[in-house]
């Protein structure tokens, strides 16, 4: 095998259109966690995106990948984790845990998948300088040798269709994440983005601020926590916003210190230190639920905003009851159907 971890990823830069034209592969982007799978003889190591080994973390593909007729590759894919027919970015997360036993049950109860989409190495010969066209070709036929022995592999889509590429946008927000567009006649570009743009359906939400944190440091507001209300009744809280100006943060601080008052959110509110935030996840000040605003989100999962969000207006027109749940109902629905 040439190629050896750590391997930086070919990566896509951000643009707001699928581009259009014969010299485009498209691919759906998938809502898991980048991983390269080596494989050499019993040898198998998965890396991160960040170049760190994740195989302690996902045994169930280290076997499913050692079950493989091919002794020696190099693949370029997702790694994923189905619960109740959609993925679960949670569930993926909660795999990146400490404890093996702990592991061992987590995949267990919701066994994890690998979706390949590139083919870099095979019995030591490197596919890095061939284009994406003759790699996808290499891929399919390794796929049909080998894939069909795991359940847990699967050959991600691909297609050159721009229709079917749309179709697959306006799905994103369940188990995808948005569309890779990729050039047919690129090399493999390790650690760069020169050859893959990924677009993202941005969508938008009128939440209610349930809190706030304050700045680190600081008497000042640094971030709005938001909430939607479910179909309980309670204000349940769903992520947070830090898009106003440096210049506003003294009078928005003004402006919440003024509404505080318990409890803020009635139904989930802000937790002690996860796998999502910093230290300081469990400082933040209730507020009346009072005001609302609407955001602009890239995903919801668990129900959460995957990122921050993005401020866009107050809405002194709607009232916060008006602010629920169903504008988000896009989360738990089955985006497309794993081959």
């Amino acid at each position: 095998m040439v190629l050896k971890p750590p391997l930086p990823p070919m990566e896509a830069r951000s643009v707001q259109e699928i581009p259009a034209g014969h010299d485009w592969q498209y691919e759906p982007k998938w809502d898991g966690c980048r991983c390269i799978a080596f494989r050499d003889s019993k040898k198998i190591y998965l890396q991160s995106k960040a170049g760190q080994p994740l195989a302690r973390y996902f045994p169930d593909i280290v076997a499913a990948l050692g079950k493989l007729p091919e002794q020696q590759f190099v693949l370029d894919g997702e790694l994923v984790v189905p619960v109740s027919g959609a993925l679960s970015f949670d569930e993926l997360q909660l795999r990146l845990h400490p404890a093996a036993s702990r592991v061992q049950k987590l995949a267990k109860a919701h066994p994890a998948i690998y979706i390949v989409f590139d083919f870099l190495d095979q019995s030591g010969q490197s596919f890095l300088k061939q284009p994406l066209h003759e790699r996808r070709d290499l891929l399919e036929k390794f796929a049909r040798s080998n894939l069909k022995f795991s359940k847990a592999l699967r050959l991600s889509p691909a297609t050159t269709d721009y229709r079917t590429a749309r179709k697959w946008f306006k799905k994103a927000g369940g188990n995808l994440d948005g569309v890779i567009a990729k050039r047919l006649d690129a090399p493999y570009t390790s650690g760069e983005r020169t050859a893959a743009v990924k677009i993202k359906q941005i969508r938008t939400a009128d939440c209610v601020v349930g809190g706030f944190r304050y700045a680190r440091n600081k008497r000042l507001i640094g971030s709005l926590l938001l909430g939607l209300y479910g179909e309980d009744g309670l204000l349940h809280h769903v992520g947070f916003t830090s898009s106003f100006k440096a210049s506003e943060r003294r009078e928005l601080t003004k402006k919440f210190e003024g509404l505080k008052k318990s409890p803020g959110f009635t139904g989930s509110a802000p937790g002690g230190p996860s796998r999502w935030s910093t230290d300081r996840t469990g400082e933040w000040e209730p507020v009346t639920p009072k005001v609302v605003v609407e955001v602009a989100y890239d995903h919801f999962t668990g129900g959460r905003f995957r990122h921050g969000t993005r401020l866009l207006r107050w809405r002194h027109d709607k009232a916060p009851r008006q602010c629920t749940m169903d504008q988000v109902d896009h989360r738990e629905g089955k985006s497309l159907v794993l081959l």
